[in-house]
C-alpha cells in the first residue's frame, strides 16, 4: 500500500502512528505529498487534493484520515483501534473528532499566516480559530482520556498536542499544563509517537 502524506502533516502522523501499533507499517510506503503543487499526483488520488490518502493494493483510494484509520483497523482483524463495544466506540470516535477539529483549526491559523497576503491577514478569525483550540483543550484538560487502550481518540488527542507543539499556534503546555502528564504518559505506551515527530 501507499500512504501519500507529508511530514508535517498532524492527520498523517495519526495514521502512521496506528500503522505501526497495528503492526501494518511494513506494508506502507509512505510517498511525500506537498498539497499546494498541482502536478502532484495526490489530485488524482483524490479529487479533494487533501492528505492523507491511502492507495490500497487493489488499487482503491482511501480517505480521509478517519476513513483511513477504520480500514487499518479492519485490516487488523477489528477492534483493534475502534472498539466494537458501542459505548466506547461513541467515546473514542467522539474524542477523535474533537482532536480532529483542533487540529483543523490549528492548520487555519498556519495557513492564513502562509497563505494570504499580509494586508488580508483577519485577526478576529486568526482569534476564532484559536478559541476554538483553547476550547477544545479546555475540555480535554477537564476529562483527560483514559489510556488503558490505544484507539482513534487517543491517537488523534496526542496529534493534535504534537502538532500544537510543532506549529506553536497556542501555547497550551502554559495554559493547560494538565495535559502535559497525559501526553509523557501516551509517548511512554507508545514508541510509534517519538518515531513519527515531525523535523
Amino acid at each position: 500500500m501507499r500512504l501519500r502524506s507529508s511530514g508535517p502533516s498532524p492527520f498523517g502522523r495519526k495514521i502512521k502512528i496506528a500503522a505501526r501499533h497495528l503492526g501494518l507499517m511494513d506494508r506502507i510506503e509512505v510517498i511525500a505529498t506537498s498539497t499546494e503543487d498541482p502536478a502532484d499526483p495526490v489530485r488524482s488520488d483524490n479529487p479533494l487534493g487533501k492528505i492523507p490518502v491511502l492507495i490500497l493494493d487493489d488499487g482503491r483510494t482511501v480517505y480521509d484520515s478517519r476513513v483511513i484509520l477504520e480500514t487499518l483497523d479492519h485490516m487488523a482483524g477489528g477492534d483493534a483501534i475502534i472498539p466494537k463495544d458501542w459505548d466506547a466506540r461513541l467515546a473514542a470516535l467522539t474524542l477523535q473528532a474533537l482532536a480532529d477539529g483542533i487540529m483543523d483549526a490549528s492548520i487555519l491559523v498556519i495557513y492564513e499566516a502562509r497563505m494570504r497576503p499580509a494586508e488580508l491577514h483577519h485577526e478576529p478569525w486568526v482569534e476564532r480559530q484559536r478559541d476554538k483550540i483553547r476550547r477544545g483543550l479546555a475540555a480535554l484538560q477537564a476529562t483527560p482520556p483514559d489510556l488503558g487502550k490505544l484507539n482513534v481518540g487517543t491517537i488523534t488527542t496526542a496529534c493534535a498536542l504534537g502538532y500544537l507543539d510543532f506549529r506553536k499556534q497556542v501555547d497550551w503546555r502554559k495554559d493547560y499544563p494538565g495535559l502535559i502528564g497525559w501526553l509523557d504518559a501516551f509517548r511512554a505506551k507508545t514508541g510509534a509517537y517519538d518515531e513519527t515527530t515531525p523535523h
